[in-house]
């Protein structure tokens, strides 16, 4: 039987007459990294901060770890982390009195991984917030995150801003993180090569609505890109079925297509006479044919 970490069920928020989350019905199994993906002002963080009970629903409801999200026991709280972009610390205090303060909020703390992440930066404890760089903050604020060993770890574009190397140490630390037996994650970026790394599903957000919720591998297989020769009057393409991209270039045609299938390739077929090649995706490029898809098929 599977056993759900987070579970949405006609999740609305409403900000006056602007609606951020529409409708949201979602589980995320024990286990699972999730990626959350979206254009900028989709849901994402709202979405976020309704599961943590930080923002009341207009309508519907979420259970985290069992619990309703409006209503989260302190001891359930424990078995969350959360780490937001930006990373705000007390600028003033030395890293290990922040260790020693947040602590002090956990029953279960694992000094040992908390020293190994700080390592991994070349971090000394004595070391004040305000003397550290951005991705070094980061590093320390994820640290502190890990070092409670939550069950459930939510990440809001938490590498944003941090230059590639420090991000793929920032990375490496989650990374190990996931290793651990029972953790699920939710993670919310933009860096979509980071998402594809560590993510098992995906979910995208499209105004607030869920549009996508699958394995990863499932949506780069749906979104695939074809490409063949144009010999006279090209084909009307307009209409096609899923059709999110489409490029003619001379003699050259080029489509991105969602939900591409057998029916699908049937269709093609009959249009281009001599046949077409089809290109796979990476996560990033089929997200941004999908996101920012020119022909909206309702798919």
């Amino acid at each position: 039987m599977t056993e759900w970490v987070i579970e949405c069920e006609g999740l609305t928020k409403d900000y006056g007459r602007k609606r951020a989350v529409w409708d949201l019905n979602l589980r995320v199994p024990k286990g699972c990294v999730t990626g959350l993906l979206g254009r900028n002002g989709c849901g994402k963080t709202t979405t976020i901060k309704l599961l943590l009970g930080l923002v009341e629903p207009t309508r519907g409801a979420a259970r985290v770890l069992g619990h309703p999200s409006t209503d989260l026991p302190e001891d359930v709280r424990e078995r969350v982390g959360y780490l937001i972009e930006g990373h705000p610390l007390y600028r003033s205090w030395r890293i290990r009195q922040l260790e020693s303060f947040t602590r002090a909020f956990y029953r279960r703390w694992d000094t040992q991984l908390f020293a190994k992440v700080l390592s991994r930066s070349e971090l000394d404890p004595a070391q004040r917030v305000w003397s550290l760089s951005r991705g070094q903050r980061g590093m320390v604020a994820l640290a502190l995150v890990l070092a409670s060993e939550p069950e459930l770890l939510i990440l809001d574009d938490p590498a944003i801003g941090l230059d590639p190397v420090v991000r793929r140490t920032f990375l490496e630390a989650v990374i190990q993180m996931i290793h651990a037996e029972g953790r699920t994650i939710l993670f919310a970026s933009h860096h979509l090569a980071d998402v594809d790394r560590v993510a098992d599903r995906i979910v995208i957000l499209e105004k607030g609505v869920l549009r996508v919720d699958c394995a990863v591998h499932e949506f780069m297989e749906r979104v695939r890109r074809v490409s063949f020769d144009v010999k006279g009057d090209a084909p009307a393409l307009e209409d096609f079925p899923g059709l999110l991209e489409c490029d003619v270039r001379g003699s050259s045609a080029t489509l991105t297509i969602a939900n591409f299938d057998d029916e699908k390739r049937d269709r093609l077929r009959r249009l281009v006479a001599d046949g077409f090649q089809e290109i796979p995706l990476n996560l990033e490029d089929a997200f941004i044919s999908y996101a920012g898809r020119r022909f909206s098929k309702g798919e």
